[in-house]
């Protein structure tokens, strides 16, 4: 085995596909372990060639581009004559394929959780102007904490370049099982073909087959675009019915009737939440959900967004006399106060105190330069808090983050107000105006002076 690629250590193999092997590295100057993707050009075959350097270009591409904790990061590529390299973050954890077979199934709640994040990942690729073409088992990662990671985007489509008059990519790439109808035909491909192929998984991993089943790639193809998928409520009587409309919907054979976007895949899954309480940790789940459900803070909020608002948030249970914020540190960490009660004090004199539904740690999260905290906030009683994490949130959907400055600017002005009501109270007797004859407020104009 080689002992290094570039300026990265080799520690040991991870896998071997068809066009590429995938290294364990570790890399010197960030001192961290990394996911090293090596690809050898062959001088036999001029055109494979060719292609393999065409992937790679779209990966390291692509991969740049996108960023989102579901989507595997690209740190670094390098092109040489005979070979090519993509490091890429280093996720501890096998492929889906693992949970496939009918003996190896997760837990349903797992299932939809991992789905879920999947369809909000691809919804971000999607903004971004990509199409994975290529979603299945093998190129979803699920680290120790179950996070998809979805990676291998090297057969992926730049719709903003690759749908054009000069376009050079190749039709029908993908793995056939999992491909859409469009995709089997050669049709021009847009973001709804990953939302199919993402169906077809969440088929396999609640059942442990796939939907289409043939001896032959011609019998798998007619089935494809012509058949219906069963049921998976018929093929499992243990899952909820409302599974059964939903990979309905992304099995779709007509794009007007398949699911728009990964978030509306996303929101229909909640539903199935609730349906899923004999788990302990999705009896959680749904407890928190719940409970921020009924927050004054969060009513704007839709259901698909709550969960996103867990998924980037820590519940904390604290005791009395905790610093949550402490004045002269910086950081940008903020949160809302879901039971009990904090006081928020400058330079040792208190301020205010504040209890459910209220925020602490706005005025660092939205400045845009400045995050040094010139407040400390300690619990008062026994406080439940969700602390939000602000660079997950940064990565979120557009439409978490657009709600969490709503809801935050409303706070701030309305505390504004209330704080100019006491330096009123303070000051001195105000000056009184006259009102003008030529407008409220409004001098003369100056040629009648």
């Amino acid at each position: 085995m080689m002992e290094k690629i570039g300026k990265y250590r080799i520690i040991r193999p991870l896998g071997k596909g068809a066009t590429a092997v995938v290294y364990l590295g570790h890399d010197p100057d960030r001192d961290r372990q990394v996911a090293i993707k090596l690809i050898r050009f062959g001088e036999d075959n001029a055109a494979m060639s060719r292609r393999l350097r065409k992937i790679f270009q779209t990966e390291d591409a692509i991969g740049r581009r996108l960023e989102h904790p579901n989507i595997v990061k690209v740190y670094d590529a390098v092109v040489e004559k005979d070979q090519a390299y993509l490091v890429m973050e280093f996720v501890d954890g096998g492929a889906l394929d693992r949970f496939c077979s009918i003996d190896r199934l997760l837990p349903m709640h797992r299932v939809i959780g991992i789905i879920f994040k999947c369809c909000l990942a691809l919804d971000h690729a999607f903004r971004q102007g990509v199409v994975h073409r290529d979603i299945k088992p093998a190129n979803i990662l699920l680290d120790a904490d179950d996070n998809p990671r979805i990676t291998d985007f090297g057969l992926g489509l730049n719709l903003h370049k690759d749908m054009g008059k000069d376009s050079t990519f190749v039709m029908g790439v993908g793995s056939p099982a999992y491909m859409s109808p469009e995709q089997v035909k050669g049709y021009p491909l847009n973001h709804k073909t990953d939302l199919y192929s993402l169906g077809v998984l969440l088929f396999q991993l609640l059942t442990g087959r796939l939907p289409f089943r043939a001896n032959n790639p011609a019998t798998l193809v007619y089935k494809i675009v012509n058949t219906d998928s069963p049921s998976v409520c018929g093929l499992n009587p243990n899952l909820p019915t409302g599974l059964d409309p939903i990979i309905k919907k992304a099995l779709e054979k007509d794009l007007y009737s398949r699911y728009r976007n990964g978030a509306a895949f996303a929101k229909d899954l909640t539903a199935v939440r609730y349906q899923m309480v004999d788990e302990d940790q999705t009896q959680q789940d749904l407890t928190h959900f719940a409970t921020l459900r009924k927050m004054e803070f969060f009513v704007e909020f839709e259901d698909i967004e709550l969960w996103e608002v867990l998924r980037v948030s820590s519940w904390r249970e604290l005791s009395e006399k905790v610093t949550l914020i402490r004045e002269g540190e910086k950081h940008r960490k903020f949160g809302v106060i879901i039971a009990g009660f904090v006081e928020v004090s400058s330079k040792g004199r208190a301020i205010c105190r504040l209890g459910a539904s209220e925020v602490v740690g706005e005025m660092g999260f939205l400045h845009p330069t400045d995050s040094l905290r010139h407040a400390t906030v300690v619990t008062l009683e026994p406080t439940s808090f969700l602390e939000i994490n602000s660079a997950s949130l940064a990565l979120s959907s557009a439409e978490v983050q657009e709600r969490f400055n709503k809801v935050l600017l409303t706070k701030v002005l309305g505390r504004l107000r209330e704080a100019n009501k006491v330096l009123a109270k303070l000051g001195q007797p105000a000056v009184q105006g006259s009102l003008s004859t030529s407008g409220i407020g409004l001098s003369p104009p100056l040629e009648l002076l």
